[in-house]
């Protein structure tokens, strides 16, 4: 049942189990209106938790919540509001793009466009005589991204969408993103390793680790909440217990990261990156 609310995704204690592999407990919620990136190493459970977004994986436990709606077990009319892009197009290999949308068309309706499809295609020179079987992943990541934004989505899930591209066509695929993120009411889910798309895009920041969540932080605040600090073990030692989120060692001393808050005056701070941040965290859960 679709129940109204302020979130485009809402996942609570959601868990799935995979083999060997946890995801979860994980909670976390998408805000409508926000670009969200979700970062974190390979293997870290990105993919697995977009495939449960869309309904192709159930919940081991929790609860799934995309734009009010249980993917798992609620009519799949409200994905024609949802444009989904995976690491694989899971179309038939013998389809040129003719019969892309055609597929498309039949799937979404009056929601599905033609011409901005078309067009789309052209801005991103797919051969529309080529087989899909014979496109490159580059190739194959823009036409997924052509599919979910030639319909009237409200909602984009992205898995790693520019992987495979080259950044001017990176850029490209960004640029209509941020486009489509012009109307306040439409929301961005998108995970990628590539942090510096994530850098220039995002207004929040989720880190996923090991299968569970270490971070959701606004991205411009990032910066401000976390510093590097680069000291010797005795200044090392003053700072107050559980300032320090995560180290590396050199030659010459720590490098730390640290809360800016709970760090005294006379220290000198470093402004962290995104990817500085994802690293230092991945070594704070590894002491």
């Amino acid at each position: 049942m679709n129940t109204p609310t302020t979130n485009a995704i809402e996942i609570e204690g959601l868990v799935k189990k995979l083999g060997t592999f946890e995801l979860g407990p994980l909670t976390l919620n998408i805000p409508r209106g926000c670009f969200v990136g979700l970062i974190g190493e390979n293997g870290a459970g990105k993919s697995t938790t977009m495939k449960l977004l869309h309904g192709i994986l159930e919940p081991s436990a929790g609860n799934i919540r995309v734009l009010g709606n249980n993917p798992a077990t609620d009519s799949p009319a409200y994905k024609a509001r949802v444009g989904f892009v995976f690491d694989d197009l899971y179309l038939p290999e013998n389809f040129k793009l003719k019969h892309v949308e055609h597929f498309n068309h039949l799937l979404y309706g009056e929601a599905w466009h033609p011409q901005t499809f078309w067009g789309l295609a052209e801005r991103f020179d797919l051969p529309p005589k080529k087989w899909i079987k014979k496109y490159s992943r580059g190739m194959k990541m823009k036409l997924g991204m052509v599919c979910a934004l030639s319909h009237h989505a409200e909602l984009l899930i992205l898995d790693e969408p520019t992987s495979g591209l080259d950044p001017v066509v990176r850029d490209d695929v960004l640029d209509i993103i941020m486009d489509f993120m012009q109307d306040e009411s439409h929301s961005v889910l998108f995970s990628s390793h590539i942090i510096s798309d994530l850098q220039k895009a995002a207004d929040y920041v989720a880190f996923i680790h090991k299968g569970k969540l270490l971070m959701m932080e606004a991205k411009d605040e990032l910066s401000e909440k976390y510093a590097l600090l680069q000291a010797n073990a005795e200044q090392l030692a003053s700072l107050a217990p559980g300032a320090i989120l995560g180290r590396r060692h050199t030659e010459f001393g720590d490098t730390v990261l640290v809360e800016r808050d709970r760090v005294p005056a006379g220290f000198t701070l470093e402004r962290p990156s995104i990817e500085d941040i994802m690293v230092y965290l991945i070594k704070g859960e590894e002491k």
